[in-house]
Protein backbone atom coordinates (compact mmCIF):
# COMPACT_ATOMS: atom_id res chain seq x y z
CA UNK A 1 0.00 0.00 0.00
CA UNK A 2 1.54 2.83 -1.01
CA UNK A 3 1.32 6.52 1.22
CA UNK A 4 3.15 9.92 1.77
CA UNK A 5 2.64 12.68 4.33
CA UNK A 6 1.54 15.81 4.44
CA UNK A 7 3.91 18.43 6.44
CA UNK A 8 4.19 22.07 6.56
CA UNK A 9 7.50 23.23 8.08
CA UNK A 10 10.11 26.13 8.24
CA UNK A 11 13.70 26.28 7.82
CA UNK A 12 14.95 27.71 10.05
CA UNK A 13 18.63 28.26 8.98
CA UNK A 14 17.18 30.03 5.52
CA UNK A 15 14.73 32.50 8.04
CA UNK A 16 18.26 33.38 10.09
CA UNK A 17 19.87 33.92 6.50
CA UNK A 18 17.02 35.54 5.21
CA UNK A 19 17.12 37.92 8.76
CA UNK A 20 21.00 38.17 8.39
CA UNK A 21 20.90 39.45 4.89
CA UNK A 22 17.71 42.58 5.88
CA UNK A 23 20.19 43.63 8.37
CA UNK A 24 23.34 43.77 6.29
CA UNK A 25 21.13 45.67 3.74
CA UNK A 26 19.40 48.06 6.20
CA UNK A 27 23.19 48.73 7.60
CA UNK A 28 24.54 49.70 4.17
CA UNK A 29 21.27 51.50 3.13
CA UNK A 30 21.65 55.20 2.68
CA UNK A 31 17.83 55.85 3.30
CA UNK A 32 18.81 53.80 7.00
CA UNK A 33 21.35 56.20 8.30
CA UNK A 34 21.12 57.03 11.46
CA UNK A 35 17.74 55.32 12.07
CA UNK A 36 19.40 52.80 14.23
CA UNK A 37 17.32 49.75 12.86
CA UNK A 38 17.29 46.25 14.17
CA UNK A 39 16.25 43.14 13.47
CA UNK A 40 15.86 40.09 15.89
CA UNK A 41 15.10 36.37 15.19
CA UNK A 42 13.60 34.30 18.21
CA UNK A 43 14.19 30.77 17.00
CA UNK A 44 12.57 29.11 19.86
CA UNK A 45 9.59 30.99 19.31
CA UNK A 46 9.71 31.57 16.02
CA UNK A 47 9.20 35.14 15.80
CA UNK A 48 11.09 38.37 14.61
CA UNK A 49 10.99 41.90 15.54
CA UNK A 50 11.74 44.46 13.27
CA UNK A 51 12.59 48.29 15.09
CA UNK A 52 13.15 51.31 13.31
CA UNK A 53 13.11 55.29 13.94
CA UNK A 54 9.34 55.57 12.33
CA UNK A 55 6.44 53.47 10.76
CA UNK A 56 7.62 54.10 7.09
CA UNK A 57 10.82 53.01 8.12
CA UNK A 58 9.74 49.82 9.43
CA UNK A 59 7.47 49.50 6.61
CA UNK A 60 10.48 49.73 4.27
CA UNK A 61 12.64 47.19 6.48
CA UNK A 62 9.13 44.65 6.53
CA UNK A 63 9.15 44.73 2.28
CA UNK A 64 13.13 44.11 2.55
CA UNK A 65 12.42 41.06 4.79
CA UNK A 66 10.07 40.02 2.33
CA UNK A 67 12.14 40.40 -0.22
CA UNK A 68 15.03 38.64 1.45
CA UNK A 69 12.79 35.33 2.50
CA UNK A 70 11.47 35.13 -1.39
CA UNK A 71 14.88 34.58 -2.29
CA UNK A 72 15.49 31.70 0.08
CA UNK A 73 12.25 30.29 -0.31
CA UNK A 74 10.22 30.93 2.36
CA UNK A 75 7.03 31.02 2.11
CA UNK A 76 5.05 34.21 2.73
CA UNK A 77 2.06 32.14 3.29
CA UNK A 78 4.15 30.81 6.83
CA UNK A 79 4.73 34.72 7.49
CA UNK A 80 2.13 36.26 9.73
CA UNK A 81 2.50 40.29 9.93
CA UNK A 82 1.43 42.26 13.13
CA UNK A 83 0.71 45.90 13.34
CA UNK A 84 3.35 48.08 13.56
CA UNK A 85 3.02 49.50 16.70
CA UNK A 86 4.94 52.72 18.95
CA UNK A 87 7.75 52.06 20.56
CA UNK A 88 9.38 53.62 23.27
CA UNK A 89 11.21 56.69 22.45
CA UNK A 90 9.13 57.85 19.21
CA UNK A 91 10.38 54.41 17.57
CA UNK A 92 8.21 52.24 15.63
CA UNK A 93 7.91 48.19 16.15
CA UNK A 94 7.03 45.47 13.85
CA UNK A 95 6.31 41.89 14.81
CA UNK A 96 6.86 39.03 13.16
CA UNK A 97 5.31 35.26 13.81
CA UNK A 98 6.54 32.05 11.80
CA UNK A 99 3.54 29.63 11.26
CA UNK A 100 5.05 25.78 11.27
CA UNK A 101 3.13 22.33 11.71
CA UNK A 102 -0.41 21.44 10.39
CA UNK A 103 -3.30 22.73 13.31
CA UNK A 104 -5.98 20.51 14.02
CA UNK A 105 -8.14 22.47 12.38
CA UNK A 106 -6.41 22.55 9.43
CA UNK A 107 -5.69 19.11 9.53
CA UNK A 108 -9.73 18.38 9.34
CA UNK A 109 -9.62 21.01 6.32
CA UNK A 110 -7.56 19.27 4.25
CA UNK A 111 -8.87 15.62 4.77
CA UNK A 112 -12.28 17.17 4.11
CA UNK A 113 -10.69 18.47 1.00
CA UNK A 114 -9.39 14.82 -0.04
CA UNK A 115 -12.62 12.76 1.05
CA UNK A 116 -14.33 15.28 -1.29
CA UNK A 117 -12.03 14.31 -4.20
CA UNK A 118 -13.88 10.40 -3.73
CA UNK A 119 -10.80 8.80 -5.23
CA UNK A 120 -11.07 5.18 -4.67
CA UNK A 121 -8.75 3.41 -1.83
CA UNK A 122 -7.71 6.68 -0.57
CA UNK A 123 -7.47 7.34 3.31
CA UNK A 124 -5.73 10.22 4.95
CA UNK A 125 -5.13 10.46 9.05
CA UNK A 126 -3.95 13.10 11.28
CA UNK A 127 -0.85 12.38 13.38
CA UNK A 128 0.30 15.19 15.25
CA UNK A 129 1.57 18.20 13.09
CA UNK A 130 1.01 15.78 9.91
CA UNK A 131 -1.03 13.83 7.58
CA UNK A 132 -0.44 10.83 6.68
CA UNK A 133 -2.50 9.61 3.03
CA UNK A 134 -2.38 5.98 1.92
CA UNK A 135 -3.79 4.57 -0.95
CA UNK A 136 -3.84 1.75 -3.55
CA UNK A 137 -2.58 3.17 -6.43
CA UNK A 138 0.53 5.21 -7.20
CA UNK A 139 -1.76 7.42 -9.63
CA UNK A 140 -4.71 8.44 -6.70
CA UNK A 141 -2.16 9.58 -4.47
CA UNK A 142 -0.25 11.44 -6.75
CA UNK A 143 -3.64 13.07 -7.71
CA UNK A 144 -4.40 13.82 -4.38
CA UNK A 145 -1.13 15.75 -4.99
CA UNK A 146 -1.84 17.79 -7.67
CA UNK A 147 -5.20 18.81 -6.09
CA UNK A 148 -3.77 20.21 -3.15
CA UNK A 149 -1.13 22.17 -4.50
CA UNK A 150 -3.95 23.53 -6.48
CA UNK A 151 -6.02 24.02 -3.39
CA UNK A 152 -5.82 27.10 -1.55
CA UNK A 153 -4.50 26.50 2.29
CA UNK A 154 -3.03 29.49 4.49
CA UNK A 155 0.15 27.15 5.13
CA UNK A 156 2.51 25.89 2.45
CA UNK A 157 2.46 22.02 2.25
CA UNK A 158 5.43 19.89 1.67
CA UNK A 159 4.68 15.90 0.55
CA UNK A 160 7.50 13.85 2.08
CA UNK A 161 8.06 9.94 2.65
CA UNK A 162 6.44 8.94 -0.74
CA UNK A 163 6.27 5.48 -0.40
CA UNK A 164 5.20 2.35 -2.73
Amino acid sequence: MASFDIVSQIDTQEVRNAVDQADREVTNRYDFKGTNSTIEFNEKDLTITLESASTDRTAAFKQILEEKLIKRKISLKSVEFGDITDAAGGRARLGVSLKAGISSDMAKKINKHIKDLKLKGIQSQTQGEQLRVNGKKRDSLQDVIAALKEADFDLPLQFENFRD
